[in-house]
Parts: C-alpha cells; sequence; structure tokens
C-alpha cells in the first residue's frame, strides 16, 4: 500500500505501532529464551559458573541479538526460504482498521480527481513513491531506463502540468505499466496483463501498488538467493558471536547441551561395555566425531513433550521434530511393505507399478499419524484389509492362484502387530532407517552416500531426500557450535584415552 495511504492512519500512530510490533517480537524471543534456558536452581545439573545480575537493558539487547541470529540461521538453514508480505489475522481490529484507512485515501484520491479542475496532490505523492520504487529496482547497468524513468516522471514538470492542467495520468499510468513489465520477474508477467487492462485511473493506480509490493518481495528473494551461497562462512560467524553475547548473560545456558552430550556418551559406554549398538554392528568408539553424531541421531528419539531441548539446536528444534516423524512414517511404511512381500513370495516380485500401488494406499492411511485424533491400530487394520484386496485383484490379473483366506489373516495380523513398539519387524526396520541416517553424517565429510540397508529400497527416494536435509542441518550446526561443544566434550571424555578434539568435530 502507498506511503500516503499508511500516514493516513495517524501520523505518529505507524511508528509507534511499529515500535509495538518490534516490542511484541522482541517479548516473544525473551519468553522463549526464558522458557528453554535453564535456572540457577532448575535440576541437579552442576552449574558451571554462579548466575549474575543483568540489566533490562542487558537483556532486551541480547533479544534483538537472538531474533537476529534466528533470522540468518533460517536464512542459511531453509532453503526455501522467502520474504513474504505481512497478513494482518483476518477479522482483526488492526487488519479492519489498516482497510478503512486505506478505502478512504483511495476514495479521497477519486475525489480530487473528480473536481472541476482536478486536484492533484494526492495524485503527485503516489507518483513520486512510484518513481521511487521504479529506481530501487534498478542495477548499475540499467542507466538507459533510468534516465527515461527521470525523464518521464519529473516531478518538478510533474508539478507544474497539474498546476497548468495539463497532467496527463493516464499516459504516465501506461508508461509505469510498461517499465514495471521490463523489470518484474517472469511470473508476474500475468499481473503486468491484467493492469494493461485496467482503464480508470484509480484502480489502475491501486493495482499498481499492489503489483509494485509483489515486486519487492521477487526482488528480496532474488537477493537472497544470489547471496546465500556467500554468506556460510559470515553466517557461521555471525550466529557464533551471537550466541556467545547470549552465554555471557546467561553462564548456564548450556545445561542441557551438555546433559545431551553427557547422556549420549553414557549410552556409547553402556553400549561398548554389552558389545553392541543399536545403531551400528561394531561396538561404537567415544571419538569426539561419534559421540557427536550419536548425539544428533538421539534427536530424531526425542521427547518433546517432557524433555528440554538442548540449547544449542533449539532453533531448529521444529525441523528435528519433523524429521523424527518422518522417520517414523517410513519405518512403518517399510515394515508394512516388507511383511507383503515376506508373506506373499515371489508371485508378485517384479510386477510392475504393484510397488507404488501397495506404497500409496500405505501412505495414505499413515498421513495423519501425528495427528492427537490417529490410532495406529486402526490404520494397520485398515491398511491390511485394503492390501489384502489390492493383492487378490493383483494375482488375479496374473493368473496366479487366488488369496487363500488363511494368508489374509495372516498378513493382516502381521501388519497388525506392528502397532507394538517391540515388534521385531518394526524394531528391524528402525534400526536400518537410524543405521543409514548415522552413516549419512559419517559419509557426509567425504560426499559419498552410503549404502542402503535391505528392506529400505521402496523407501529409498524419502530416505535420502531426509538424509540430505539431516546431514546439511547438522553440518551446519556444529560449524556453528564447535568451539562450544569442544570444551564440554572435553570435560565430559576428560577421562578417556581420546585424540585431539580437533580430530572430532
Amino acid at each position: 500500500m502507498p506511503k500516503e495511504a499508511d500516514r493516513l492512519e495517524g501520523g505518529g500512530d505507524k511508528e509507534s505501532k511499529e515500535e509495538r510490533t518490534q516490542e511484541a517480537s522482541e517479548e516473544t524471543v525473551r519468553k522463549r529464551v526464558r522458557a528453554n534456558t535453564p535456572s540457577p536452581h532448575r535440576g541437579s545439573t552442576p552449574q558451571a559458573s554462579p548466575p549474575r545480575f543483568v540489566s533490562v537493558e542487558e537483556l532486551m539487547e541480547t533479544a534483538k541479538g537472538v531474533t537476529n541470529m534466528a533470522l540468518a540461521h533460517e536464512i542459511m538453514v531453509n532453503h526455501a526460504f522467502q520474504v513474504k508480505p505481512t497478513e494482518l489475522p483476518e477479522g482483526s481490529l488492526e487488519r479492519r482498521v489498516k482497510e478503512i484507512m486505506h478505502q478512504a485515501f483511495w476514495d479521497c484520491l477519486e475525489a480530487q480527481l473528480k473536481e472541476d479542475p482536478p486536484t492533484y496532490g494526492h495524485a503527485i505523492k503516489l507518483l513520486a513513491e512510484i518513481k521511487e520504487t521504479l529506481l530501487s529496482f534498478l542495477l548499475p547497468g540499467h542507466g538507459r531506463l533510468r534516465s527515461q524513468i527521470d525523464e518521464v516522471l519529473d516531478l518538478p514538470l510533474i508539478q507544474q502540468q497539474a498546476e497548468n492542467g495539463a497532467l496527463d495520468i493516464s499516459r504516465l499510468s501506461q508508461f509505469i505499466v510498461g517499465m514495471m513489465g521490463s523489470l518484474c520477474a517472469p511470473c508476474r508477467d500475468r499481473d503486468i496483463s491484467k493492469l494493461k487492462e485496467i482503464t480508470d485511473i484509480v484502480p489502475l493506480l491501486k493495482t499498481i501498488f499492489s503489483v509494485l509490493d509483489l515486486m519487492k518481495m521477487d526482488m528480496a528473494n532474488f537477493a537472497l538467493s544470489s547471496i546465500r551461497p556467500h554468506l556460510m562462512q559470515q553466517s557461521v560467524e555471525y550466529e557464533r558471536s551471537k550466541f556467545q553475547d547470549f552465554l555471557e548473560k546467561q553462564p548456564n545456558a548450556l545445561d542441557y547441551t551438555e546433559k545431551w552430550l553427557e547422556e549420549t556418551v553414557r549410552c556409547l559406554r553402556e553400549a561398548k561395555a554389552d558389545g553392541s549398538d543399536a545403531a551400528s554392528s561394531d561396538s561404537p568408539s567415544l571419538l569426539p566425531l561419534n559421540v557427536h553424531n550419536h548425539a544428533y541421531l538421539r534427536l530424531l528419539r526425542w521427547d518433546h513433550t517432557s524433555e528440554p531441548f538442548p540449547e544449542t539446536v533449539l532453533m531448529d528444534q521444529f525441523r528435528f521434530q519433523e524429521m523424527q516423524q518422518e522417520a517414523e512414517q517410513l519405518v512403518l511404511l517399510s515394515s508394512v511393505l516388507l511383511i507383503v512381500y515376506t508373506t506373499t513370495g515371489e508371485a508378485i516380485s517384479g510386477l510392475p507399478g504393484l510397488m507404488e500401488t501397495l506404497k500409496n494406499t500405505v501412505n495414505v492411511m499413515l498421513a495423519d499419524m501425528h495427528t492427537p485424533s490417529f490410532s495406529a491400530q486402526e490404520a494397520l487394520a485398515t491398511a491390511g484389509e485394503k492390501l489384502c484386496v489390492e493383492l487378490s485383484q493383483c494375482l488375479s490379473q496374473h493368473g496366479y492362484s487366488p488369496f487363500s483366506a488363511d494368508r489374509k489373516s495372516t498378513l493382516r495380523g502381521q501388519i497388525s502387530a506392528i502397532v507394538q513398539p517391540d515388534n521385531t519387524v518394526r524394531k528391524l526396520m528402525d534400526s536400518r532407517v537410524q543405521s543409514y541416517l548415522l552413516a549419512s553424517l559419517e559419509s557426509s565429510q567425504h560426499k559419498t552416500p552410503p549404502s542402503l540397508p535391505g528392506g529400505l529400497a521402496p523407501v529409498s527416494r524419502e530416505l535420502k531426500e531426509m538424509a540430505v536435509r539431516f546431514s546439511r542441518l547438522v553440518n551446519f550446526n556444529k560449524l556453528v557450535f564447535s568451539p562450544f561443544y569442544q570444551k564440554i566434550l572435553h570435560k565430559i571424555l576428560e577421562t578417556e584415552e581420546t585424540p585431539s578434539m580437533e580430530s572430532g568435530l
């Protein structure tokens, strides 16, 4: 929306509204920091250093730093990140007031242009804003376009034409639409075509501003995608610096990270003593890199309802939770398909398209498995029934013996049994998924993808895509927080005979 319309909302009120919005954002960050940062008396974790009092100003400054750090982090780890226009909640008072004030502005503009002679005060201010926006889209090499804009949208000349009754806003609007067509991204071509169909000047100007707002978003997102490859090192140093600032204000802000790594070491020591490891056939070592990779793998089994998340991965908690849910669904899906092919035998092996058909059937049943209303028992029972029908049809079409009632009953029973966490097939596929994800972390340093464990071929595409996202997220986190992890692991492993910490992280 044009700035002139915003000014109608109350002049200074706009600035106060922006300040309130910024304060609300900072308060949200502060609440999250307070909620996820352990107090000096929380739990029995020993404190590395005593707490100290900080001023409100220091806390606010720290909150701003955390806000900026979260934004920089989002740009780096979320390759789909885009700048989007702010949408006020539907039916909210603020949205209603904004709509009324903006409509009042456009009504005022229309009334001015209908006067005899017309008044062009608002129109000239709009043209000035449009000129400023068009110039902001230009690159250093766009000298000819810059000259055209300056020549046609010559504001002193436009003012003189308005005073002498010679201003042709329609001609200027057509020039603006044409220039927008030259500067916009291909995805805006349809919007530009619609602009050319509008003949009334006020609706045209109103739509021009709407499309210009979209073009601003396009430009910002293009800039983000262009500079992202060059931001890695700067972003790592920036996040590390901001977290260090936060740590100086909250000395106990690594308590849960330390607990996370301590418990990982304890689990690895127990597995080493037992001579077995849930994610590897080899006895796990206590090399720092191995400890760290296993620690990240544990984040995909986290109890988010009762266990506080480690501070250093807190900004990515939602991402790890999503991948945890995705891994759980892949385990159930691969378990069902393994049972189907084991129970049915060679009759269906190699039949074109059957695997995808069965896979889609099970996926539909498991689509809502992480919603409160989902019943795994009902979903697996229904999946068993549907798979029996599809397998019977497939066997009949290819001339095989009908699917007997006993085989159907056996298949349904084995599929329903997967609902139990200690089910043999489910545990096997879960172990193989975890093994593959751990191997993806270990191999990411050498850029060589790990081999796929048996039974996971039907979900290979989804698992490989998840492994890439998981490795990318983990490796970036390692880059940012490696100095903090080194200190913690050195403290935990100082009683062990380990290589230099530099070999691990």
